[in-house]
């Protein structure tokens, strides 16, 4: 059940909708809480905390303030917040009355997701170039969360999805030149590992190569992509094999080779723990 409210009150108007998501997506999906528009009447400040909640807001015009994580920072038209509500948060508005746009949302996987996007260097406040996507996506939300639709938890599902990938998209901080300098080397990894798979890759042989460090190499790899470079690299070796045998009739221990993997017993126990099927089912069943 959801409830669409139009609210005015002495400091805010407001265009919302406060839903209520059914049991399965709480507890397999991303789901959302309440999402709409604010328009600040007169300065003031709005604060809560221990919520079970992940936020994300843009300021459509106007300035203000946010204080979260024992930080003040300075909000103005443009600027996009993405927060845990778990921890105390005010946001005031300044003389220049602002609009926000926002959405609460969670999910079973919520608390790993804001993990990996701290990690990977995301930021309280950032500003990004595919504001008009994040502001296409809180209206879909709306539209969808005010609907009837028998499938709008699955569409909130896909639009939430969504909005986590841009954020983790803008979580590098182009304009930040360390960061930048970090993510410039692991893309020169990833692509040496993509066009060289098939040679004999290790970390030490990569460590050298590139001139990092290999450990940092290891944890910068993991941070920005997600898996560790080991897996990646059988990812993409046991992708290349996929092909081979799906539109090719070489034979696995051509493949094999192929693909960099030394010896047919050895591809066919590595592709066997990826897939679930051995080389010769996998090209039976496709």
């Amino acid at each position: 059940m959801n409830y669409f409210t139009d609210t005015d009150s002495p400091s805010v108007s407001s265009d919302r909708v406060i839903y209520t998501a059914s049991n399965f997506a709480r507890s397999t999906l991303l789901f959302l809480q309440e999402t709409g528009t604010l328009s600040a009447l007169r300065p003031h400040t709005s604060s809560r905390s221990n919520l079970e909640s992940y936020l994300y807001f843009t300021v459509v015009s106007g300035r203000g303030r946010l204080i979260y994580g024992g930080m003040e920072y300075e909000l103005r038209a443009g600027d996009s917040v993405f927060l845990d509500c778990a921890l105390p948060y005010a946001h005031t508005t300044d003389k220049d009355l602002w609009t926000l746009s926002w959405c609460h949302f969670n999910g079973p996987e919520m608390v790993r997701i804001y993990e990996k996007y701290k990690a990977r260097g995301g930021r309280t406040i950032f500003r990004s170039q595919n504001r008009e996507t994040y502001m296409e996506i809180l209206r879909k939300l709306k539209t969808i969360a005010s609907s009837d639709s028998y499938v709008r938890d699955m569409e909130i599902n896909a639009l939430l999805s969504q909005l986590l990938v841009l954020l983790m998209e803008d979580s590098w901080n182009p304009e930040d030149d360390t960061v930048k300098g970090k993510r410039v080397q692991v893309m020169d990894v990833r692509e040496y590992i993509d066009s060289n798979y098939a040679t004999d890759i290790t970390l030490d042989g990569l460590s050298a190569q590139f001139f990092i460090n290999k450990t940092y190499l290891s944890e910068m790899f993991k941070e920005q992509y997600g898996v560790n470079l080991k897996d990646y690299l059988v990812s993409v070796r046991i992708t290349e094999a996929k092909k081979l045998l799906r539109f090719t009739d070489k034979t696995t221990e051509e493949i094999a080779t192929m693909v960099g993997i030394n010896g047919a017993a050895y591809f066919s126990r590595m592709f066997k723990r990826v897939e679930g099927v051995t080389p010769t089912e996998y090209r039976a069943m496709w």
